[in-house]
């Protein structure tokens, strides 16, 4: 009995030891594992400014500066992510994007969270709360209304989305827009900043994915005729609709627009001659069936015109591969696009996207191009792919590593996916060339999402510092970590805010 009771008193003796060194869930040092990574994450990524060239956000809220009421209403209204982790759990679709009692919907959200562990949703929860409103304590709280009254309260009193700009220092934030939308929340804010009264660098994104949704004609007819009225251009034939795209296209660039964003399966690589396209738009504005090569043709057809106009403009040009959407028919009729439904699609990649890269590279206008995959089985393929081309320089846009592989997108952007995509991009790229991370969101809450990304990035560095994989120079280290969480957007983007670049011009010695 003796030795029995000393075991238990030892093996209580070690607990007790082993936590007195334990970190506190989400300190100062969260995700930093090392004491390498510790200091390059206080010293060289804490503090730097945030440019954010991809997001869902709304540029007429930061023109209207939007005040929320609620902690509900900044939080979970048009966020799928959270929606997506409740209906897993068993959550009805009143409570989610339906039209429940907005209490009940915050109720519901505090009470799942313990269930979300491992998942980066539990993460961004605890760190936006913190960041946004000074609150550590564990959900459920111990009193909700207590807790609703507070961050509501905070929210009311000046956390307006003007306030969010400057408190994570966003320096550059760019929307994403249809190109039938008529920017005056944009042209507004590029008048602030240019005054200097804003200090924010809001951009609009060109986004004409429904100009290929040829053989959607319930999508494709009705934007047609938004674009007529947006261009003044009366769409008779191809020839009338690429003017008008070209109109827009024009309109966004005295818009101070710099990039497009497209959102595909796979790259469209079945490129015919301008009758054939003909052909067959004047048989969608007849409503007659296209089959699905001539959806293809027609799309590589108007991409690539598109690709040669944002070459001419020195835009970057985004592509985001590979996400099925509307899987759930039932879904998509029932609460709509957009929802939380989406998934990852397997859909062959590379074959098509080299196609279509090398198309525009024959013509000399291939523009700045970043690529976006959402499998994971495709990391390799899109990391070897940007290293396989070279987009069309001139000395407007030169950049060491005009085109990119992106950041994690979507399924992605969590600590194992985001670990898996900077290992595969040091392996078969150039890290230290890499733009950085992304919101992609739709959520004013997201920011400290970069946050997260910063510590993971300098976890990882840190950990090769001290297993001697790297030299043990902060300094030099610490520089990559500068710019692949800022000055690279910066400098691919042509877009420095009102602060000089971090480091402008110098190499970076050595190299990763």
């Amino acid at each position: 009995m003796a030795k029995a009771f000393v075991r238990v008193l030892l093996r209580n003796k070690g607990k007790a030891e082993s936590m007195v060194g334990m970190p506190a869930f989400l300190d100062e040092d969260f995700l930093l594992t090392t004491a390498t990574a510790r200091r390059l994450y206080h010293e060289h990524a804490e503090s730097l400014p945030i440019f954010d060239y991809h997001s869902h956000l709304s540029a007429a809220d930061i023109s209207s500066d939007r005040r929320f009421y609620s902690l509900h209403e900044i939080w979970l209204e048009g966020d799928h992510y959270k929606w997506r982790a409740m209906r897993a759990d068993g959550t009805g679709e009143a409570l989610c994007s339906g039209d429940g009692p907005s209490s009940k919907k915050l109720t519901r959200w505090v009470a799942m969270l313990p269930a979300l562990l491992g998942n980066p949703l539990y993460h961004w929860t605890y760190l936006e709360l913190k960041r946004y409103f000074g609150i550590h304590e564990f959900l459920p709280p111990r009193d909700l209304i207590d807790f609703d009254c507070r961050t509501s309260a905070m929210l009311r009193d000046g956390l307006t989305v003007r306030a969010i700009l400057p408190k994570f220092k966003v320096q550059a934030l760019f929307t994403t827009d249809d190109p039938t939308d008529d920017l005056s929340a944009h042209r507004m804010l590029a008048d602030e900043f240019r005054q200097e009264t804003f200090d924010t660098n809001v951009r609009p994104t060109f986004r004409p994915d429904r100009a290929l949704r040829v053989a959607v004609p319930e999508i494709f007819l009705p934007w047609v005729k938004k674009l007529e009225e947006a261009s003044n251009v009366e769409v008779r034939n191809l020839a009338t609709f690429l003017e008008a795209l070209e109109n827009r296209q024009e309109y966004f660039v005295q818009s101070v627009c710099c990039a497009s964003d497209h959102g595909l399966e796979r790259c469209p690589a079945r490129p015919c001659g301008e009758a054939t396209a003909a052909a067959i738009f004047a048989k969608a504005l007849d409503s007659q069936p296209i089959a699905p090569e001539e959806a293809e043709q027609y799309a590589t057809f108007v991409l690539l015109f598109l690709a040669r106009l944002y070459t001419k403009s020195h835009w970057v040009m985004q592509l985001h591969l590979g996400a099925l959407r509307d899987p759930s028919s039932t879904a998509l009729a029932n609460i709509g696009p957009d929802t939380g439904f989406d998934t990852i699609g397997d859909f062959p990649q590379g074959i098509a996207l080299a196609k279509f890269l090398d198309l525009l590279q024959r013509e000399n206008a291939l523009p700045k191009t970043i690529l976006y995959n959402s499998n994971p089985a495709d990391n390799h393929v899109f990391a070897a792919m940007a290293n396989s081309f070279h987009a069309t320089v001139t000395h407007q846009q030169k950049y060491t590593g005009a085109l990119q592989w992106g950041p994690p997108w979507w399924f992605l952007d969590q600590k194992q996916g985001i670990t898996e995509h900077l290992n595969t991009l040091a392996s078969l790229g150039l890290l230290s060339r890499f733009v950085g991370m992304t919101t992609d969101s739709r959520s004013w809450m997201s920011f400290p999402r970069h946050e997260y990304f910063r510590r993971i990035l300098c976890d990882l560095l840190g950990g090769q510092v001290e297993r001697g994989e790297l030299p043990d120079d902060t300094e030099w280290i610490g520089e990559v970590v500068r710019r692949v969480c800022l000055a690279n957007a910066q400098m691919y983007f042509g877009i420095s805010g009102r602060r000089k670049l971090v480091f402008p011009t110098q190499e970076i010695k050595g190299g990763v």
